[in-house]
């Protein structure tokens, strides 16, 4: 059983198991956490699953929302899968407590593109907290710096050196392959770059950062968002986390936090004094962003990803239309929303900017 809709590659996964003769469970209805809480254990309990997969979001709602997935009989779990975004390291020590401590927790990363897994888990690998076990059977993963070249204990951008039997060949209406080759082989030629950061580690682990398209590049240096994500989403007053780094047509560098308040908190100085701390002290100073912005909600895909790199680009002034359809997005009022968010931020920056010319102000 996968917590996904029909429309996400995880349901490929889903009834490609009964090619190996495995059932599947599934549900005509909705699991979010605000419906039924803990439908979804309650589900896997009554049907002996063997196999529980789902998603960072879900599992760090189970933790706000206060669930005990262990008082359903979960004894038949032997596996639980997730996957969607990178799993954060605070979400391992819950699941082993809150769910089972014998229950391999199989953290894994892939992508549409290929409707497959780069790296994961298996029963023969330790599990390491915020680290996926190790890079999947059949797949030639590396990690790549700017020039080209492998690094281990190092972040890099992950390729994939050798051909993968699902790989796309061709794009639809690309007849001569240029999109498709700027699409994965021009950064390194003849070799397949995903756009996610991530670091092999010397024990044969791997640790995904987050998208390279949407890395924060601060002062020349390169920071991950799912780190600072982790850090401001074990709050208990806040539901989720975005942070943003856009470049701005007069040189600037702008880096905002947007953040969902959990029901009944202010975002108040206080709590962004918290939130700063907490950052500086669990990342770095360079990972404090320049504001803490408090919204409705944060625009995801229908599966549940959060909609970085098209945050990012509306901010910067890009057309909506150009960015995304906002029939894929769970919720298309938020790209109105982020939209004038990034309008008045431009159009301060202008004030500001003919203010300090008329008052000969050097700031």
């Amino acid at each position: 059983m996968w917590y996904t809709t029909t429309h996400w590659m995880m349901w490929n996964l889903v009834v490609s198991t009964l090619l190996a003769g495995a059932a599947t469970c599934t549900y005509d209805g909705s699991p979010a956490p605000h419906a039924r809480p803990d439908i979804l254990w309650e589900l896997a309990a009554r049907h002996k699953v063997t196999v529980f997969g789902t998603s960072p979001q879900y599992l760090l709602a189970m933790a706000k929302l206060g669930i005990e997935p262990s008082e359903h009989d979960l004894a038949a779990i032997r596996v639980i899968g997730c996957t969607g975004s990178a799993l954060p390291a605070s979400a391992y020590p819950w699941v082993r407590d809150h769910v089972g401590p014998r229950i391999q927790l199989a953290s894994t990363s892939g992508g549409t593109d290929v409707v497959s897994g780069f790296a994961g888990s298996a029963p023969t690998s330790p599990v390491w907290a915020g680290e996926l076990s190790a890079p999947n059977l059949g797949v030639a993963l590396a990690a790549y710096n700017a020039t080209g070249t492998p690094v281990r204990d190092r972040v890099g951008e992950l390729v994939v050196t050798r051909p993968m039997p699902s790989m796309p060949l061709y794009f639809w209406n690309d007849p001569d392959g240029s999109r498709h080759r700027d699409a994965y082989f021009t950064t390194y030629p003849g070799v397949w770059r995903h756009g996610d950061w991530i670091t092999l580690t010397s024990h044969g682990s791997v640790i995904v950062h987050g998208r390279s398209d949407a890395t924060l590049n601060r002062n020349g240096v390169r920071l991950g968002s799912a780190d600072i994500h982790d850090i401001v989403e074990r709050f208990p007053e806040i539901t989720e986390a975005l942070v943003i780094g856009a470049e701005e047509p007069d040189g600037g560098y702008w880096m905002p936090l947007f953040v969902v308040p959990a029901p009944g908190v202010t975002l108040d100085d206080a709590l962004r004094d918290r939130i700063r701390d907490a950052i500086r002290a669990g990342a770095s100073p360079r990972h404090v962003p320049d504001e803490i912005l408090a919204v409705p909600a944060i625009p995801h895909t229908k599966t549940g990803k959060k909609l970085e790199v098209p945050v990012k680009r509306i901010l910067q002034g890009d057309p909506v239309e150009q960015i995304l359809n906002p029939a894929a997005v769970d919720n298309p009022d938020l790209v109105a929303c982020f939209a004038r968010l990034g309008a008045e931020r431009r159009r301060q920056r202008g004030l500001m900017a003919t203010a300090d010319h008329d008052t000969g102000s050097s700031r």
